[in-house]
């Protein structure tokens, strides 16, 4: 191919994207893929005007510096590697450190509101919408926040009925018109993904 082969996987929060982006890589040749999250572009605390975090918005489109991510997946595309921000959930800052991300035939970006900006949408040859129950990604939203990430049960909640509920109906389930493959039950629809990950190797292939 000209370029890498550029896949956009998206859904709300705790639908499985990476589950599904697993799945699909135990299918294909893990030494010419890369993946990488939108989540990693979010803005350092730094750059809200002094507000805390549970003033901030983090489920809404101006939280994340997705010009920044435009531009490294173009650098991509044209084969470049590019310094990835590395962003620290439980400070809310980027590190002073960078990851190295060099390209591969199939470079993988997930996020919940990949398909949101027009140009972004442009930049993939391929679009996945992972389409789960509100009940299920909640769970495990939970369960993330709570393990992973060292929040409490109520923060989580209230983060949310606040901002993650409203930025989902008003950004991230709109968005799912723009996907090429819409991908009901997650990492558990086997079909979709043999479907998808055929579909990658035919490709690759020409």
């Amino acid at each position: 191919m000209e370029h890498p082969l550029i896949i956009g996987i998206a859904g709300g929060t705790g639908s499985g994207k990476t589950t599904v982006t697993h799945r699909i890589i135990e299918k294909l040749d893990r030494d010419k893929i890369v993946v990488f999250e939108h989540d990693s572009y979010y803005k350092d605390l730094s750059a809200f005007n002094g507000q805390q975090p549970e003033e901030i918005n983090f489920d809404h489109p101006n939280a994340l510096e997705t010009s920044l991510l435009i531009e490294h997946i173009k650098l991509l595309r044209q084969r470049v590697a590019i310094q990835q921000p590395i962003y620290d959930f439980k400070t809310y800052k980027r590190l002073a450190q960078t990851k190295l991300v060099s390209p591969k035939s199939v470079i993988i970006v997930e996020g919940i509101l990949l398909f949101v900006e027009k140009e972004l949408r442009d930049l993939m040859d391929i679009k996945l919408f992972v389409d789960t129950d509100a009940d299920e990604r909640l769970l495990r939203r939970l369960q993330r926040d709570i393990v992973e990430r060292s929040r409490s049960i109520e923060s989580v909640m209230h983060q949310y009925i606040e901002t993650v509920k409203p930025m989902h109906l008003e950004f991230v389930e709109p968005s799912k018109r723009w996907a090429d493959i819409i991908i009901p039950k997650g990492g558990e629809n086997f079909i979709a993904i043999e479907t998808i990950a055929a579909r990658i190797n035919s490709m690759l292939r020409k």
